[in-house]
């Protein structure tokens, strides 16, 4: 049998490369006729972008002097160029670093509390089963739906009988139950499998060790995403504080910041400053935890739940 007969001729090694570079792949194909991810991209850009240019005008204008933040017509960089003044003006005015520590101390301690309050609740909803379970349930969601501002003048009237006005426990004890961190930790561990459970109760596990052998490590990723939106929510949080908090050397850096605006009027310049410094520890933790965030954002399903 001749070569030209044979149907089974090996391809040369040079024309089978040309071949399957010639011939595109169906995932390439499919990335550059894909409008929806360009139009996604688009879309993102432009709200990154409106999200960044009132940061970009707070940061720029507190770099200003005062003559300068508020002359007109506005100009983004000053003929003077750029000063710390406002940074310098408003660390000596006030009490920041004291305030920030006290914001860091109170934030930190709602947080380690609402977390171990909230697994404990959520594990007991989720896995247990006891009389009032389902109305505890539906009184957990439906008390998400009260604005917190109702529960100001009982909070305040509670912590002025327990005499915890003007001291950090007054600051703490209100913030650290969240209903929501409930909600998302007790959906989150609906999702474990219950066999695991079993296993460790056939073996004499109690509920805690069985909590703290196995839920907790399985859950390390909501639980990080909880304590940082609680710690997040517990340092922006202005309104209790300024209520329960009369001494100075006790405010929260929101609180005490804004104080130092009430003192000594509009000035544009020292309140952007004080912002960026207020908003500083929060985009530093962001940085940081940043894929942790995410993670528990999509773990969670909060955008479908």
């Amino acid at each position: 049998m001749t070569a030209a007969a044979n149907p089974i001729t090996p391809t040369r090694p040079a024309e089978a490369a040309a071949a399957h570079v010639a011939t595109p792949t169906p995932s390439r194909r499919r990335r550059k006729l894909d409008p929806f991810r360009v139009l996604a991209f688009v879309i993102l850009a432009v709200l990154a972008l409106a999200w960044l240019v009132p940061v970009a005008w707070a940061v720029l204008t507190s770099l200003k002097t005062e003559a300068e933040a508020a002359a007109m017509p506005v100009t983004l960089v000053p003929d003077s160029g750029f000063t710390l003044s406002a940074y310098k003006e408003t660390l000596s005015e006030g009490k920041v670093p004291r305030w920030a520590w006290n914001s860091l101390l109170t934030s930190s301690l709602v947080t380690a509390i609402t977390v171990v309050i909230s697994a404990l609740a959520g594990y007991a909803l989720s896995r247990m089963t006891f009389t009032g379970r389902r109305l505890i349930i539906t009184l957990t969601v439906a008390s998400i739906m009260i604005p917190s501002q109702i529960l100001i003048v009982p909070l305040f009237k509670l912590m002025l009988s327990l005499d915890l006005v003007d001291t950090y426990w007054g600051i703490i004890l209100p913030q650290v139950v969240a209903a929501p961190m409930v909600f998302i930790l007790m959906k989150f561990f609906d999702q474990i499998p219950k066999e695991l459970e079993e296993a460790a109760l056939m073996d004499g596990a109690s509920r805690l060790r069985i909590l703290w052998s196995i839920i907790v490590p399985l859950s390390r990723p909501i639980l990080g995403a909880v304590a940082i939106f609680v710690f997040i929510g517990a340092w922006n949080n202005f309104l209790w504080p300024f209520i329960v908090i009369n001494d100075a050397d006790l405010m929260t850096l929101p609180v005490g910041l804004q104080t130092v605006i009430s003192a000594y009027g509009i000035q544009y310049a020292q309140n952007m400053a004080q912002a960026v410094l207020a908003a500083l520890p929060l985009i530093v933790v962001f940085l940081f935890f940043q894929r942790q965030i995410i993670k528990g954002i999509s773990t969670t399903g909060i955008a479908g739940t």
